[in-house]
């Protein structure tokens, strides 16, 4: 009788000890009890909701960007939808406050700068150096143009809504400057990477890519000393031109043959290997020279394409590129505070009308002036309208960082690079109707 009773008490511990292992396992396939100090959960949640929320946008035929950007909204720690489920607990690494199903920003961040640089070599395959040299004046004349109006425009609009002069300059820098990243991908998406007027916003791009890398030297000086440093200007535009005229001397005649040399070993492994090295070396090199790795990977890019196993190279990145393009935008969405909308509306809705309309009229008039034909002015007006996006967030955090602007800016440039970000498949898809229509009138 006593055996009964202990195997009884120990088939009662049995059970107790897998009901707890059960509960214990529940818990922590939980959805809202997940690790959120875990990168890999992080990685692994955006991929499977980015997969989902784009299959989605793809069916009802909306741009794949604006369903990675809403993906990201969705799952941020600065989402107001998990308030209802989740503890407000962020790590301190993550730099923000609030909750969310991902909360490694951190390393969020340094992935999606990978996406920024692979996306840029992979479109600066499609560009050898004959093509860019073929639009390079018209391009420097066109962007200059176009960011120069635009910040003067956006300034005075901004000092009439009532901020302050540092305030205004601030956000007149970063409305001036489109978005790289959101065009070329949109022009991937939609398949027109290699058209003439692609091909002269791409060159644009780079001219305001390396305007703002001067812009927030300047900014900086004027926020510290209270005046512009030429030095600083002056040492910001050798170090470019040096990089550009050392990639189309020097470069295009050591590069390319390394790779065909590579290529000759008929290893893909090594290829990509190889071709990645030029890639994050070159971005590498623009980063110490204080300048956009985003440049350094396009020009990384341009040599590549002057090889012989360029479309191979090509073929291999892209979908390493893909997924990281993927964290890119999923991370620029979910550190997007949607919450402060309702308090910044009005001026964002404002200052983007502004921003949109001149700089649409700038870069039109810069390519009539210099001999575009219509349709092709009109095409890369458009295209260059409305986004806004990494480098805008970086002038305004720039200013807030060295405590020269009101900490506001900052949530209001995310929300106008959130919705400049929604309306520019939209714009394009007005232009492809419009642009006929005026360009036979």
């Amino acid at each position: 009788m006593e055996n009964f009773f202990l195997q009884a008490e120990a088939q009662n511990g049995l059970t107790d000890s897998i009901n707890e292992g059960l509960f214990s396992f529940i818990d922590k396939i939980n959805p809202f009890q997940l690790p959120h100090s875990n990168f890999v959960t992080d990685l692994a949640i955006i991929m499977i909701l980015a997969a989902i929320v784009t299959l989605a946008f793809f069916k009802i035929r909306q741009p794949l960007i604006i369903g990675y950007l809403f993906a990201g909204m969705l799952i941020g720690p600065l989402s107001p939808l998990w308030t209802w489920f989740l503890p407000e607990e962020v790590p301190p690494s993550a730099g923000i406050t609030g909750v969310g199903i991902l909360s490694d920003i951190t390393a969020l961040n340094l992935f999606s700068e990978i996406g920024v640089i692979l996306l840029l070599f992979v479109i600066g395959i499609e560009f050898p150096y004959a093509k860019i040299r073929s639009i390079g004046k018209i391009s420097i004349g066109i962007g200059t143009l176009g960011l120069f109006s635009t910040l003067g425009a956006v300034f005075y609009a901004a000092n009439l809504m009532g901020l302050n002069f540092m305030d205004s300059l601030f956000i007149a820098a970063a409305l001036s400057i489109s978005s790289t990243a959101i065009i070329i991908k949109i022009f991937e998406d939609l398949g027109i990477v290699k058209k003439e007027s692609s091909i002269l916003v791409l060159g644009i791009l780079i001219v305001e890519d390396v305007i703002a890398v001067i812009l927030i030297s300047s900014l900086q000086s004027v926020a510290l000393l209270g005046t512009v440093s030429l030095e600083s200007i002056s040492l910001a535009v050798a170090v470019a031109a040096g990089l550009f005229i050392g990639t189309f001397t020097i470069g295009t005649k050591v590069i390319p043959p390394l790779i065909d040399r590579v290529a000759s070993a008929e290893n893909r492994e090594i290829l990509l290997l190889s071709v990645l090295g030029v890639c994050f070396g070159y971005a590498l090199i623009a980063n110490i020279a204080g300048l956009s790795v985003a440049i350094g990977a396009f020009l990384a890019g341009v040599l590549v394409a002057e090889s012989k196993s360029s479309e191979v190279s090509k073929i291999l990145s892209s979908p390493i590129k893909d997924m990281f393009v993927a964290i890119f935008f999923v991370s620029v969405g979910a550190l997007m505070d949607i919450g402060h909308i309702g308090n910044y509306i009005f001026i964002a809705i404002g200052l983007i009308a502004v921003a949109i309309g001149m700089k649409f009229g700038g870069n039109l008039l810069g390519s009539l002036l210099f001999r575009q034909p219509a349709k092709k002015s009109l095409r890369s007006a458009f295209a260059l309208a409305a986004p806004r996006g990494e480098f805008s967030i970086v002038i305004v955090k720039t200013g807030v960082d060295v405590g020269a602007v009101s900490p506001f800016l900052f949530p209001l440039v995310g929300v106008i690079s959130i919705i400049t970000s929604f309306i520019t498949p939209f714009l394009f898809r007005v232009g492809d109707k419009v642009i006929p229509k005026l360009s036979k009138a």
